[in-house]
């Protein structure tokens, strides 16, 4: 019990602020740090059989800590933070591949002093480092950091990050990997964002990115469109009836204002936004601080409102809380009736075009009458499952229903037939090794994209199941084209018949048949 941690929400301004005002909203620490337990007063919901809700499990093994941010590693492992520590954890799944069966271990602690809560995070597609920049708290005290750090998935280590020149705040800015490959970095604070270059375990930056933003960073996330430019919705300028939408271009590494959304989506009060979701159909499900939904059209610029989140216990909203692009192409949502207040109930939304959106409450996990919905995450797993990580000590599994949509299935064109256990820079050639969304979304402060291929071999006697580490394969999202990625065969994969299978956000490749000497 981290009782130390708690923290008495202060009053949030409803101030507007213009393009220069230092942006410092900020998110609350948890209501009760890893002090959850179960509570059989307060029942979770459990959804009509009409609603095709998926199931919640909780992990065989607990973790270790408090769940903070997961992130997948491209050899199938996932590791996790710990709240307000230096600490992460490995979550290994078992020889069948099963999460829920997986086990924990100890990877090597962030430097000395760096404990972040709230930052910004990326795998990066040369398969051996993970970013983590920033924080809103470091050891659960408000800072606005602009440490960082950078995780040697092979040397396990990690190594201390200086911030772009000249930065005071990095903070809970959100991040992505652009399509040429390179880390982009928003300092929280200001209008400003960075390009990251990594040489091994160094990052050097370039901070001249993303000219002419119309307002600073705070609490906005970005969303990656499928041409590889960058939308935002604002949340510090002309805030109330109808917000302001921006987009970053890579070509030309500006920001312009294309116009309004039609709708209010930023809580003025707050300055809290939800995220915005690609989605396999083409379009972007954005949800927001308030009641309100919305789509956006990347090809066609325009933006339709959707009808509002349910009235339960309150007019829900998703200011901050994380969502994720399931298999079948729904979203599931954690979503909470009023900023920053409890419980949470969970949604999932189908969205077939421009109009035809359904939102059906689905089933809940045990801890979610005790919290609000900014307190957790969702990671994306390869068994097309979610890993919902909470602040409140609660890590659970949600399976869905539903077949994979047709256009996020990879398929995979070429690959040896005869492999080599041990091997390295194995090589798999096929379409849409990157998918069609970014799998778990939150916003600026948690980044838990998974759009990138990781290789599964099931031996075909045992069916016990192995993944290869995956790297140097393209970054942004599947445009139709023919891509490559290496691999890695682990000393641990059984040899003998087998099949392998490319698994981008959750969706495997139809399995082709190999041999593993």
């Amino acid at each position: 019990m981290r009782s130390s941690r708690i923290f008495t929400l202060v009053a949030m301004t409803g101030a507007l602020l213009s393009t220069s005002a230092l942006a410092m909203h900020r998110s609350p620490l948890p209501t009760h740090p890893g002090s959850w337990r179960y509570n059989p007063a307060h029942q979770p919901f459990k959804a009509p059989k009409a609603n095709a809700s998926g199931t919640w499990s909780m992990l065989n093994h607990a973790f270790p800590g408090t769940g903070d941010t997961s992130l997948l590693l491209t050899d199938g492992t996932v590791i996790m933070h710990d709240l307000c520590t230096v600490n992460w954890y490995k979550l290994t799944p078992d020889n069948t591949g099963s999460y829920k069966n997986g086990t924990w271990t100890s990877i090597a602690a962030m430097p000395s002093g760096y404990s972040p809560l709230y930052f910004g995070s990326q795998v990066m597609p040369d398969g051996q480092h993970v970013t983590v920049e920033g924080g809103e708290y470091l050891n659960c005290s408000a800072v606005w950091t602009n440490k960082g750090a950078i995780y040697d998935t092979v040397a396990n280590t990690w190594t201390n990050v200086p911030p772009p020149s000249g930065w005071t705040k990095i903070g809970d800015a959100q991040s992505v990997v652009r399509t040429d490959g390179l880390l982009m970095q928003a300092d929280c604070c200001t209008s400003h964002s960075a390009i990251g270059t990594i040489s091994g375990n160094t990052v050097t930056w370039n901070d001249t990115a993303g000219t002419g933003k119309g307002d600073v960073n705070d609490e906005e996330g970005w969303t990656q469109l499928p041409d590889g430019t960058i939308l935002t919705v604002d949340a510090n300028r002309d805030l109330g009836s109808n917000n302001d939408y921006e987009i970053y271009s890579e070509q030309t590494n500006s920001w312009t204002t294309p116009g309004k959304i039609g709708f209010s989506c930023t809580d003025p009060g707050s300055h809290e936004i939800g995220p915005g979701l690609l989605l396999p159909v083409g379009l972007v499900f954005q949800t927001c601080g308030t009641p309100h939904t919305g789509t956006y059209n990347p090809v066609t610029g325009v933006w339709k409102q959707g009808p509002d989140m349910p009235n339960i216990d309150g007019a829900l909203d998703q200011a901050d809380g994380p969502a994720a692009v399931l298999p079948s192409g729904n979203v599931l949502a954690a979503v909470s009736p009023g900023v920053f207040q409890n419980p949470t109930h969970f949604v999932e939304i189908s969205v077939k075009a421009t109009g035809k959106t359904k939102i059906v409450q689905v089933n809940e996990p045990a801890s979610a009458p005790d919290q609000q919905s900014w307190e957790s995450r969702m990671l994306v797993l390869p068994t097309g499952e979610v890993l919902w990580s909470s602040d409140v000590g609660d890590v659970e599994i949600y399976t869905p229903q539903g077949e994979p949509n047709k256009k996020a299935i990879p398929k995979v064109k070429h690959v040896a037939a005869t492999l080599t256990h041990g091997s390295t820079n194995n090589v798999v050639k096929g379409l849409g090794f990157n998918g069609v969304s970014y799998g778990g979304y939150y916003g600026d402060d948690v980044q838990q994209s998974t759009n990138y291929p990781l290789v599964r071999l099931t031996n075909t006697g045992s069916g016990h199941v192995c993944y290869a580490k995956t790297h140097d394969y393209a970054t942004g999202i599947s445009d139709g084209s023919v891509t490559t990625a290496k691999f890695d065969i682990p000393n641990s994969c059984e040899t003998g018949a087998s099949t392998l299978q490319v698994v981008v956000n959750g969706v495997a490749s139809v399995a082709k048949a190999v041999t593993v000497n």
